[in-house]
């Protein structure tokens, strides 16, 4: 997964999507303890797009908190 498309997502969909690569984690780690699985390097892949999802949806927040900050700063 592309970090260009992440951020092109809205947070309900980066929860989401992290949700799902979450569970795709589980199936692999289960296939890997049954043996049963193809490619071993889809596991490194899969925790590497879980850490995108979750540093694109850091990033948001500190976008938004910052500009709370702004705001409440231009109030007072």
């Amino acid at each position: 997964m592309d970090v260009k498309e992440l951020r092109q997502l809205t947070v309900p969909e980066l929860v989401e999507k992290e949700k799902q690569l979450k569970q795709e984690l589980f199936n692999l780690r289960l296939q890997l303890g049954t043996g049963r699985i193809e490619n071993p390097m889809q596991i490194r892949k899969t925790k590497r797009d879980i850490a995108r999802v979750k540093t694109v949806l850091r990033e948001l927040s500190a976008k938004e908190s910052d500009a709370s900050t702004q705001a409440r700063g231009a109030r007072g």
